[in-house]
């Protein structure tokens, strides 16, 4: 039998032609994405929905910018089939259908949040280029605006239907925080969600554990500014977290998979747990095999993320590396080998990208 191995591959034109054209749309897509994340953050998509067909100079007026930027980045935007233009009038609109994924109160959800992730991966290029030649991790620090993104993300994936479709998830959470208990969120972030928790049931106590000190001096602002009394937030590193029976709901959002001993983690917080306790994690809803993953929603920034932030995250703590794609069947072991009695997982329908788990003590 001759050795396939030596067969020197056939090369097939028509098929490269293609290639070249996809790579060719990846490229112009990516600087669409990145000036999508430009416009978003000087409110330009918020300026543009509320006016109609207007010249780059109203709406730079309007924005509080400079002109020739804004007529600049108008021109990506109308080659990018985001922005409508009539060269008649030389005047851009932004089509009602575009603004309902791009702006802050999108009923479509606001996608224009995710494209900060594609310039934030430009940003982090050196140091990610350098981590490939090291093996090195990074730091919380390193990363521009994260908590920001993250607390945008947070906002419209969490807290906005939390008391609609996730705390019901729950069997008995909603009655139990009404009537008043003990809640820890590890891994807080700017504590959106644990916020929105204090203010809707005053009766309970919550407490916000994060790492990042710019993160917990943001959510400690924020509850002073409520006047909220039931609720406290600190900096404190869960790595070797052992304490027991404290808690009667805990919760995770998008925060296990970059620690450093997620299984570690996880198991201290069922410890944490008095019986008959709750554990709501929410965690990236992709598979932990590569190939269940071609048509996940938006699988390719995920994983990029993950190779720029998640696993040198987690590798800078001495961890693993799991990354943001561990899937969610390797949450589902670590919850069981934690030694939760019940494990649900569900899948919302605002949210593909995202994998929620309901684990009872």
């Amino acid at each position: 039998m001759p050795d396939v191995s030596t067969r020197t591959p056939s090369f097939d034109p028509a098929a490269a032609e293609a290639f070249a054209g996809r790579i060719g749309t990846v490229l112009d897509s990516g600087a669409v994405a990145v000036m999508m994340s430009i416009g978003y953050r000087a409110g330009l998509f918020e300026t543009m929905a509320a006016l109609p067909l207007s010249t780059s100079d109203r709406i730079a007026a309007e924005a509080g910018l400079a002109e020739r930027y804004v007529r600049e980045w108008l021109a990506v935007m109308v080659t990018g089939r985001i922005v409508a233009y009539d060269p008649r009038t030389r005047g851009y609109s932004l089509p009602p259908e575009h603004a309902a994924c791009l702006t802050r109160a999108a009923p479509l959800g606001n996608m224009a949040v995710y494209a900060q992730h594609v310039a934030l991966l430009g940003a982090m290029q050196e140091p990610v280029l350098d981590r490939f030649r090291n093996g090195g991790g990074t730091s919380y620090g390193d990363y521009p605006c994260f908590h920001q993104i993250m607390a945008e993300d947070s906002a419209q994936t969490v807290t906005a239907s939390l008391f609609d479709a996730i705390l019901p998830l729950a069997d008995g959470v909603v009655r139990r925080l009404g009537e008043g208990i003990d809640v820890m969120d590890a891994g807080c972030g700017r504590g959106s969600a644990l916020l929105a928790m204090a203010r809707r049931f005053p009766a309970s106590r919550f407490v916000g554990w994060d790492l990042c000190e710019d993160a917990i001096a943001f959510a400690a602002a924020a509850a002073r500014d409520a006047g909220l009394g039931n609720i406290r937030f600190e900096v404190r590193d869960l790595t070797g977290y052992d304490e027991k029976g404290r808690f009667d709901f805990v919760t995770t959002f998008d925060a296990v998979h970059d620690q450093k001993d997620p299984q570690g983690l996880i198991r201290s917080l069922h410890g944490a747990l008095r019986p008959g306790g709750v554990y709501l994690m929410q965690d990236i809803g992709g598979s932990a095999k590569l190939e269940d993953n071609l048509d996940f929603p938006m699988a390719s920034l995920l994983y990029a993320v993950s190779c720029a932030h998640c696993t040198p995250i987690s590798l800078g703590q001495g961890g693993a590396g799991f990354g943001t794609m561990w899937g969610w069947e390797t949450a589902e072991a670590m919850l069981r080998e934690a030694g939760f009695r019940e494990v649900k997982r569900h899948v919302l329908a605002h949210d593909p990208m995202n994998v929620w788990f309901v684990a009872q003590v």
